[in-house]
């Protein structure tokens, strides 16, 4: 294969797998984005200006990752530039290769401007008509750029080794309402088109492009806190404000923990339904799912985690995807910290054995030898939204609880993550950082560290070496009544009776169900049972109607098929649709049923889910 001059000069081994660009030979430190999102056409057309600082000298060359971009024209400090696309790769997209009109030595600096359109199958984005949105009376756009989409927006060194600056101006139909992962910067009519407005955005501390984020649409807010507005289509707004109440409440905790909040605002925004994650800790302005609104705040812990980010993964960030239990291990750590801060130690600790259930659970999925189930996998051929999984979460999170255990309990650990932050805030870092960090922050106690099975937690697949230990107060009765459940006999099935979640919690219902869907399945007179008694069928509560749903398919109980069915697509969160495909595949009965829905619902579904469920289901395209 002969290179081009561009890309000989660029070459040189990436920092990070899955990114094209070269950010150990030039930088781009600042992006100053202009757009304009067309609904008509399903694109985001504009011009990305980079100011680029040259790592080395005699620079005459910049690579940037794109996913299924057109560039139209490139400038560099207002000269035009000679650029060419490289190969494409199945999910890294297209290098593009810039050669600067003059070199750029060491230390210098030059604004790369490049003018692009996005695909209307951009795997960023998500278009929805009107009669796909709450309101069905305008259109609806959002991104979703973590891990490696920013790219399928425009051209951009992506990955998270780089962090920038940006200042962003978005024009849109007057009707509607533009957002962004930035301080609002104030709006005004667009000179060039009297039926749009510009709004303008300003993100002042340096992120990854995976940060960048934009929503369009017809919303509304609340303001619910000091620092807090709650963003939804008005017909979920006032919802919506009831149930993030505690978001300040929980800030302020966060702050206490982890030290002081550096972003200014900390917006809620609330999505469509086929918002593929529980939530996603763009800066200043959180996304999170509907399937949140249990009506009780009883899922706030996902606003926990995501305001938690706002120092574990958006400050101090993982360098490559490998590492990326670095940012989500924490985050759930400190999540669950501010949930014992608010509802008491023994309701973190019951958080966290629920945590390991899942992991469990995952681990059962992927298969115990399954190199994705290391903590630090090696993903250099692995598409990251295929890699991911609870176990960088999890297993994260366990060995984080298992050395504050081994360490001296959570009020000495809980100084060394504020330390570790200040120390690593605006970088970008390994595991390795991590661990010299941790053996020199608690240099009195090495003899310690040194038991630890590094090796194991680090690069062994399947559950962790050692598993922390749990206050059990709050989980004994869930324990107590899923083995009722499982050891009953059908003679025993008249002892049941609604009394006995009396005195449960919605959280304890959920680990309940989360323990019988680690048994072998229920025979289906006992799933017939526990809805005559517990009337499952009627509770909203999203993470309780899943595991239940979960436990009906997996006990082979046809009446719940269509219920599966309707929750698999009615939202589109990952964590819920596709266990949900995958029971019902599974299930003989209704296989053929379950592609048959996939297919029909395939249009409307986020671009990952829609992959990834593809997947699944064996129907790849």
């Amino acid at each position: 294969m002969i290179l081009s001059k561009c890309r000989q000069e660029c070459w040189s081994p990436a920092v990070d797998p899955r990114s094209f660009a070269a950010p150990s030979r030039c930088l781009t430190r600042h992006l100053h984005l202009r757009c304009r999102a067309d609904f008509g056409a399903r694109a985001l057309r504009g011009t990305a200006a980079f100011t680029a600082r040259a790592e080395r000298g005699a620079l005459r060359c910049l690579v940037l990752d794109t996913k299924d971009l057109q560039v139209f024209k490139v400038t560099v400090n207002g000269q035009d530039a000679k650029f060419v696309f490289g190969e494409k790769h199945s999910f890294k997209g297209t290098p593009l290769e810039i050669t600067l009109p003059f070199e750029l030595s060491r230390g210098q600096e030059a604004i790369v401007e490049i003018s692009f359109e996005s695909s209307p199958k951009s795997s960023a984005l998500q278009w929805f008509t009107p009669e796909q949105t709450s309101g069905k009376k305008h259109p609806f756009l959002f991104s979703q750029c973590q891990a490696t989409h920013c790219r399928a927006i425009f051209p951009c060194q992506d990955t998270p080794a780089v962090k920038l600056t940006y200042y962003a101006e978005i024009s849109v139909p007057k009707e509607l309402v533009a957002l962004m992962s930035a301080n609002r910067d104030g709006e005004m009519p667009d000179p060039e088109d009297s039926s749009r407005k510009i709004y303008c955005f300003s993100q002042n501390v340096p992120i990854p492009c995976y940060l960048i984020a934009l929503v369009v649409g017809a919303l509304e807010s609340r303001k619910i806190g000091p620092r807090t507005l709650v963003w939804a289509e008005k017909e979920l707004v006032d919802k919506s404000a009831y149930e993030f109440a505690e978001a300040e409440a929980m800030l302020k905790t966060a702050e206490d923990l982890a030290g002081p909040y550096v972003w200014g605002q900390y917006d809620l925004l609330v999505l469509p339904p086929s918002f593929p994650y529980g939530g996603m800790e763009n800066p200043c302005l959180t996304f999170v799912t509907p399937t949140l609104l249990a009506g009780d705040r009883s899922l706030s812990n996902v606003i926990a985690h995501e305001i938690s980010h706002s120092w574990t993964g958006n400050l101090v960030t993982n360098k490559t995807w490998e590492h990326f239990w670095l940012n989500e291990g924490h985050t759930v750590y400190l999540e669950r910290r501010i949930g014992g801060q608010l509802f008491g130690e023994q309701f973190r600790h019951f958080q966290a054995l629920g945590g390991w259930r899942e992991l469990q659970n995952t681990i059962n999925t992927l298969g115990d030898k399954n190199p994705v189930s290391n903590l630090v996998p090696n993903l250099s051929e692995v598409d990251p939204d295929v890699a991911y999984s609870s176990v960088p979460y999890e297993k994260g999170f366990a060995l984080l609880f298992y050395l504050e255990q081994l360490l001296g309990g959570p009020d000495v650990f809980i100084g060394f993550l504020k330390a570790y932050i200040q120390q690593f805030a605006y970088k970008s870092i390994v595991t390795e950082d991590w661990k010299k960090f941790l053996y020199s922050y608690f240099k009195d106690k090495v003899d310690v560290l040194d038991k630890v099975d590094w090796n194991s937690w680090f690069h062994a697949p399947g559950m962790p070496p050692v598993k922390p230990t749990y206050d059990m107060t709050l989980a004994n009765a869930c324990v107590a009544l899923s083995q009722r459940w499982i050891k009953a006999k059908e003679s025993d099935l008249g002892s049941f009776s609604s009394a006995d979640l009396k005195e449960m919690s919605s959280h304890q219902l959920i680990e309940f169900l989360a323990l019988l869907l680690l048994e072998a399945p229920l025979p289906v007179s006992h799933v017939q049972r526990m809805q005559q008694v517990y009337d499952f069928n009627a509770i909203n509560n999203s993470e309780i109607r899943f595991r239940w749903l979960r436990l009906c398919i997996k006990s082979k109980w046809e009446e719940a098929i269509p219920l599966a069915l309707k929750m698999a697509t009615d939202q589109g969160r990952l964590k819920f649709t596709r266990p949900l495909f995958r029971d019902l595949y599974g299930f003989d009965k209704c296989r053929d049923l379950a592609v048959k829905t996939f297919l029909e619902h395939r249009a409307s579904m986020h671009p990952v889910t829609s992959m990834l469920v593809g997947k699944d289901l064996k129907q790849d395209q």
